[in-house]
């Protein structure tokens, strides 16, 4: 038995029935295999079965005869219907055997938060005879990998937890690194990630056609609403090489898609927005209607945002936008809430109530319902007010988004972000291509 050197070719399995149910979307394995191809691993197949021991055998089976390594998630808790471990045991054909250090650190974790523990959570000590534990310090199931034979070759089996928050730190701090330094092919791969809003996944494609060769390196497309992140990756067996090479490429991306790109790595755009106020010295304050202060909070969700971000108003009712906000009573009648000359009172009213140096409004219709001929449900407009030469200006566009409502709030939010983006830049927030144009009142 040949132990794959190197690992080129991955195989995913997600366990439970709530996954196969529909009951819990699967993030884990576009996780996974996002970080699989960030070293040069390809996926070629991602299995979901439910908490059944015959299927997940015939799952197990199945991968190793495609690929070099499984990474399986999920099945790993304490209660009967977890199998994933005596299932991976069998398949390996090698015992279960209870690992003292995990089984104290087990105790001592409830210990710690002072509750009495169940004797079944020490299945989740039980790991197959010869695995080497992967230590989970966010929860109380560890992973583990191991060799399994099969024909040919030895297939890597790597089994994590099902939670997110607990796999995707096990995958970046200790598998990821071992996969790097222990079965790589001797080439080095590098990548670039630029994340994008503005365009589509499709326009995004249609604007890099021809930008990077497949003999320089590979270009990949991730939609995570509401962004688009590109990642160009090459390989070589010179780091240089293959340093400059990334260099050369990314650049080329980054100017092919221009204002669109809005960072570099895993960066939110609110991330991006805090950064530009801080770097500008600047506050922001905001006023939502339609995003229900959904903006307030994607920036607060940020470390420090109190150094740039001086509150926001929820207005939903009219009654509210005049007294908090000082939208009038008949800018209200003659255009309506859903207008853009309201959103202007609005962005107005709150950098004056305020003080801060930028007021960002949304007002818009999320749906279901409230929509109309001339203001269908999507309907949503921004406007931004700040001081130029002395005096208040405000600017304003209307957009017809698309979606159900969460969807129409989280993207009302992301291109509301945009224009503070835009602004800071001193770029025209009213030039985004972004959804569909309807007017703009500047």
């Amino acid at each position: 038995m040949s132990v794959p050197s190197p690992i080129e070719k991955a195989a995913i399995i997600a366990t439970g029935d709530e996954v196969v149910g529909g009951r819990t979307v699967d993030t884990n394995s576009a996780f996974i295999a996002d970080r699989l191809a960030s070293v040069g691993i390809e996926t070629v197949c991602v299995l979901v079965v439910g908490d059944y021991p015959e299927r997940i055998e015939w799952a197990w089976h199945q991968a190793i005869g495609q690929a070099d390594v499984v990474i399986s998630t999920g099945g790993l808790g304490p209660t009967a219907d977890d199998l994933t471990t005596e299932t991976v045991a069998r398949v390996a054909g090698v015992e279960l055997v209870l690992d003292e250090q995990q089984a104290e650190r087990i105790r001592g974790f409830f210990a710690r938060v002072g509750r009495p523990m169940p004797e079944n959570n020490l299945r989740q000590a039980m790991i197959p005879a010869g695995a080497e534990v992967i230590e989970n310090r966010l929860g109380t199931a560890p992973g583990y990998r191991l060799w399994i034979p099969s024909r040919e070759r030895a297939c890597l089996a790597v089994v994590l937890p099902g939670v997110p928050r607990e796999m995707k730190a096990m995958m970046d701090e200790q598998v990821l690194p071992w996969l790097a330094a222990s079965c790589g092919s001797g080439r080095v791969v590098l990548s670039r990630t630029f994340q994008t809003f503005g365009m589509s996944e499709s326009a995004v494609d249609e604007a890099l056609a021809g930008v990077v060769d497949p003999s320089e390196g590979r270009l990949a497309f991730r939609a995570s609403f509401p962004q688009i992140a590109v990642r160009v990756t090459v390989a070589d067996r010179d780091e240089q090489a293959a340093r400059r090479r990334l260099q050369i490429l990314g650049d080329r991306v980054a100017e092919r898609l221009g204002h669109a790109v809005i960072a570099e790595g895993e960066t939110t755009m609110e991330e991006v927005v805090g950064e530009l106020l801080r770097r500008a010295g600047k506050t922001l304050a905001t006023a939502e209607s339609c995003t229900g202060g959904l903006i307030g909070n994607r920036i607060t969700n940020v470390a420090g945002s109190s150094d740039y971000y001086v509150g926001g108003v929820v207005a939903y009712s009219n009654q509210l936008k005049q007294d908090l906000l000082g939208v009038s009573r008949s800018t209200l009648a003659m255009f309506g809430a859903v207008s853009e000359e309201t959103a202007c009172e609005m962005a107005l009213g709150v950098r004056r109530a305020t003080g801060a140096d930028i007021g960002l409004a949304t007002t818009g219709i999320a749906g279901p319902g409230g929509g109309t001929a001339e203001k269908p449900v999507g309907t949503v407009a921004v406007a931004l007010a700040a001081e130029t030469a002395g005096e208040d200006t405000v600017r304003s566009k209307t957009y017809r988004l698309w979606g159900n409502r969460e969807w129409v709030k989280t993207l009302a939010s992301q291109v509301a972000l945009d224009w503070v983006r835009r602004h800071l830049l001193g770029l025209d927030p009213l030039e985004a291509t972004f959804g569909r144009r309807t007017r703009s009142v500047q």
